[in-house]
C-alpha cells in the first residue's frame, strides 16, 4: 500500500506542491448503543470519562481517517494538506465523523 503524508498544515517542510488534485474526504456514521447509554447516564451522575463513548469516537475517527487516505491514494496523491475532522448529528443517537483535506502531488 502506498504511504502518503497527511498534515493539518498547508505546507510540508522540505517539499513543494506540484499540483492540487482537490478535496478528499472520508466519513462514517455511528449510532449509540442503549446499553452504553445506560452506563453513560450513571457516569454522568458521578462524573468522569465515559470510556465506551471515547472508544466509539476514536474508532469513528480512525475509520474516517483511513477513508480519506484511501480516497487520496485512489486519486494518485502524494499528500493531504489542511486535514481536519468534523462531527455532526445525523439523527437522534447517530453522529457522523468526517475527515477532509486537500490532496496534492509533490515535486
Amino acid at each position: 500500500m502506498k504511504k502518503i503524508i497527511v498534515t493539518t498544515t498547508s505546507e510540508i517542510p522540505g517539499k513543494s506542491i506540484k499540483e492540487i488534485i482537490g478535496v478528499v474526504k472520508g466519513n462514517t456514521v455511528r449510532s449509540r448503543n442503549i446499553g452504553v447509554d445506560i452506563g453513560a447516564g450513571l457516569k454522568n451522575i458521578i462524573g468522569g470519562e465515559i470510556k465506551s463513548y471515547t472508544e466509539m469516537v476514536s474508532k469513528a475517527r480512525d475509520e474516517a481517517y483511513n477513508r480519506i487516505v484511501n480516497n487520496a491514494i485512489e486519486l494518485g496523491a502524494d499528500a493531504i494538506i489542511s486535514m481536519r475532522f468534523m462531527t455532526s448529528t445525523v439523527m437522534t443517537g447517530a453522529s457522523e465523523m468526517l475527515a477532509y483535506g486537500t490532496a496534492v502531488k509533490l515535486k
